[in-house]
């Protein structure tokens, strides 16, 4: 049944919405989709996507539906493959039985294609294999000098260790510790330690105009995250409607720091008209612009913003939580980056979630700043060293123990936004096969979006996609995007019973989406019968 014409015009004004809280970026990637999803999230009324016809390019392809049906998977891949929508485009297909390994089908399958975010399946793995299901990132507050009349005669320290998940309501446990321990006034500095880590902030392919926004926050041990999406290093700021016509739209930022200065040249427009929003942060600066019409009706929107240097907004958003929780800090404290001292004693500690949660919204979610975390995270558990080179080693290392053949891929990051990185679609299916016999397998199968299944942190990148039986519910995968790439690696329970693995891995494409051809693969995987 074809969707009725209204639902059409729905999804349009669902784009038009979405794209008032977007900015332009010149890439087109899983963390921009799962940026427009967060916002359509928060839409109040039922939308009704368009649904993908069950084969619905192939029935346009072959003479007779009953025809087809006789014919074999390998014929049915062979007509999708002939859309003329890959004409100049290179796919790469890899399917196997999951308790064999054997191929079922394969395409191109040899040749290194860019993954986008199915990188992060390799990042993942070798977090799980590196460093446990239980591992947990560790923030200290340390102080030196003596406590005397409730004020401390020298400097806080804040230690940090890589966690992403750090928040100012972690700060405001600390100001309670702090004071239980007889501080409620400080007359030295504030110490920022981010030495876990060193100190590139940026992956060594990140696009320049990327850099405003969440997918392309710099990475540093001592960072921040807003709200539990654990975007580390942005701040959100929200936009709603001004209350007439010609008001700048509201503006509330979060967390509340003064790290950021907001440039508001916004304008509410009249409800039915058209409103368009773009945003940027000023390179080297906290300064973040916006610009734009926004209709008088529209709902409050977020959008995430990442700050430069994270070090210093971790330290200033930690200055500010004491000091609105009673902690006062003289007038000549400073806040400076440097190693915490020798003689620094403990205070008060706060671990992140376990990593068998964390790899939730990193996989669900596409987290970009997890990826690279988790990579120097690496580097620096098995090296001694936090950096992407080192990190990156480890990964190479790991995907060698799995019978992956490191001489045919190129890794330049842990979150796929490199255009270098390079891996086909056979070694992606074959990690994929291997690592069903670990202990923490499940954990990694449960991180995989979930097809059709609502909810961000279940559905995830794929809550919006392959909504109707029998695809709904049996196919989980991690999805990639990056301008002119498009993947999708994963698992599939066939309608008999069986369960396949799946890569695969579409570039070179001038067309808007490749992910109608990847569902209509998948759709077919879930139909097959041995």
């Amino acid at each position: 049944m074809r969707p009725a014409k209204s639902s059409k015009y729905i999804l349009l004004l669902f784009i038009v919405v979405c794209s008032v809280c977007i900015p332009i970026s010149t890439e087109y990637n899983d963390a921009v989709i799962e940026a427009v999803n967060r916002n359509r999230d928060h839409i109040m009324y039922t939308l009704h996507p368009i649904k993908i016809q069950e084969n619905s390019h192939i029935h346009r392809k072959v003479a007779g539906i009953t025809e087809y049906n006789k014919s074999t998977l390998q014929e049915k891949l062979a007509v999708v493959l002939q859309d003329k929508r890959l004409d100049g485009a290179l796919i790469s297909l890899s399917i196997r039985e999951a308790n064999t390994g054997n191929i079922l089908y394969s395409h191109n399958e040899n040749i290194r294609l860019h993954p986008a975010s199915n990188m992060k399946i390799l990042t993942a793995v070798s977090a799980f294999e590196n460093l446990g299901p239980e591992y947990r990132f560790r923030t200290e507050v340390l102080m030196t000098g003596k406590i005397k009349k409730k004020a401390l005669e020298g400097d806080i320290i804040l230690k940090g260790q890589g966690d992403p998940t750090l928040m100012q309501g972690d700060f405001e446990r600390f100001a309670i510790e702090l004071k239980e321990k007889g501080i409620h006034e400080v007359s030295g500095n504030i110490i920022a330690d981010d030495t876990w880590y060193d100190d590139i902030r940026l992956s060594q392919d990140i696009n320049w105009s990327d850099e405003s926004v969440h997918y392309g926050a710099q990475v540093s041990a001592l960072t921040l995250s807003p709200d539990m999406d654990y975007d580390s290093g942005t701040v959100i700021v929200e936009l709603r409607p001004g209350k007439s016509v010609g008001d700048k739209a509201e503006v509330k930022v979060y967390p509340d720091t003064h790290y950021v200065t907001i440039i508001n040249n916004t304008k509410t427009v009249a409800a039915d008209a058209s409103g368009k929003i773009e945003f940027e942060r000023e390179h080297g600066t906290n300064t973040i612009v916006f610009n734009g019409t926004i209709p008088l009706k529209n709902k409050t929107s977020k959008n995430w913003v990442a700050v430069w240097e994270p070090t210093n907004y971790t330290a200033h958003v930690f200055r500010e939580t004491l000091e609105e929780n009673g902690i006062s800090f003289s007038g000549k404290s400073k806040i400076i980056l440097s190693k915490t001292p020798k003689n620094a004693k403990l205070l008060a500690t706060k671990e992140s979630i376990p990593l068998k949660e964390l790899i939730i919204p990193f996989m669900k979610m596409s987290n970009n700043g997890h990826g690279e975390t988790l990579t120097k995270e690496l580097g620096m558990v098995i090296h001694g060293e936090g950096s992407w080179e080192k990190g990156l080693q480890v990964i190479e290392d790991t995907m060698t123990s799995y019978g992956i053949d490191n001489a045919t891929i190129l890794l330049r990051d842990g979150s796929g936004m490199s255009h270098k990185n390079l891996i086909p679609a056979s070694e992606i299916s074959n990690l994929l096969f291997a690592i069903q016999s670990e202990d923490w397998f499940h954990l990694f199968e449960e991180s995989l979006p979930i097809a059709g299944e609502p909810g961000k942190l279940v559905g995830g990148t794929l809550r919006y996609r392959m909504t109707a039986a029998p695809v709904k519910g049996n196919v989980r995968a991690k999805t990639g995007s990056l301008t002119g790439v498009s993947t999708l690696s994963g698992y599939v329970n066939t309608r008999s019973g069986e369960k396949l693995i799946f890569s695969i891995m579409i570039n070179n494409f001038l067309s808007e989406t490749m992910k109608n051809i990847e569902d209509e693969i998948v759709q077919l995987l879930v139909n097959y019968k041995e």
